[in-house]
Order: structure tokens, then C-alpha cells, then sequence
């Protein structure tokens, strides 16, 4: 049986980064077609503006600098992420999981092992009661029902 093994979908990974681009893309273009055609005066009326070279380098060069670092950022993100994919052999009692090289290990070491994630342990209302519902000091902390 194939073993899971946490990975990064390239796919998505690509795709975002892709969409990021596109995006930061856009906002440029729409920057120097601004600056070259003045679109405010032709779309609105409004009083034409000359045209400011170092503005629109300074500008670009910004847009650049932020795109850059968000899809640094992004990445930094995306690789954080991991994913179990597959069947995962588990015990229907125990529900421990059979790992091909260590045997069976408990679900919270399987997962530790390959993310991470780490577990806390607590009881919900359903287990307490089957665990502790016929102590006295169980059934005084809970009151009268």
C-alpha cells in the first residue's frame, strides 16, 4: 500500500504565485498607461496633467519592491502548508496507524512526524461522563440534574 507522505501541491503553488504576478502586472501596466495617455483626462474630462517621468519610476520601482515581497511572503506562506494524501491504514479500535517502517504508532505521533501540527489531549462531555459518571466527586462537581 502507498505511504503518505506530506507535500505541497506545486499546481496551486504555481497558481498563486501566477495570479500574484498577473495582479501586480496589471497595476503596473495600468501605471504607465496612465502616465503615457493620461486616462483621467480622456475617461473623466478632467485637466490634462504633463507627463512625469521620475513620478512613474519612482512609482514603478515601488510597485515592484511591494510585489516582490508579497509574493516572497506568499511563498513563505505556501511552504508552510503540507498535506496528507491517501488511504491511511487506521486501526478501527485503537485507531493507532500502520506506518510501513515503525508498525503501528499513535495517530498524534504519525502526524507530528510529518507536520507541524502538535496535539493537546482533553476529554469532551461525552467521555467524562462514561469515565468518571459514577463518582460521587464527579456527580457533585456536576451538580444537580
Amino acid at each position: 500500500m502507498r505511504q503518505t507522505q506530506p507535500k505541497i501541491n506545486l499546481y496551486h503553488l504555481k497558481s498563486v504565485v501566477f495570479y500574484e504576478m498577473t495582479g501586480f502586472g496589471i497595476i503596473f501596466l495600468f501605471l504607465w498607461l496612465d502616465e503615457i495617455y493620461d486616462l483621467p483626462h480622456y475617461l473623466f474630462k478632467s485637466m490634462a496633467t504633463p507627463v512625469n517621468m521620475v513620478e512613474s519610476i519612482f512609482e514603478s520601482v515601488m510597485i515592484l519592491i511591494v510585489g516582490f515581497a508579497c509574493i516572497k511572503r506568499t511563498l513563505g506562506f505556501l511552504s508552510k502548508i503540507q498535506i496528507l494524501e491517501g488511504m491511511l491504514p487506521i486501526c478501527s479500535s485503537c485507531k493507532k496507524i500502520r506506518d510501513g517502517e515503525n508498525g503501528w504508532q499513535p495517530i498524534e505521533k504519525y502526524i507530528e512526524q510529518r507536520s507541524n501540527a502538535s496535539f493537546t489531549h482533553g476529554l469532551c462531555q461525552e467521555c467524562m461522563d462514561k469515565l468518571y459518571g459514577n463518582e460521587d466527586w464527579y456527580k457533585k462537581k456536576q451538580g444537580p440534574v
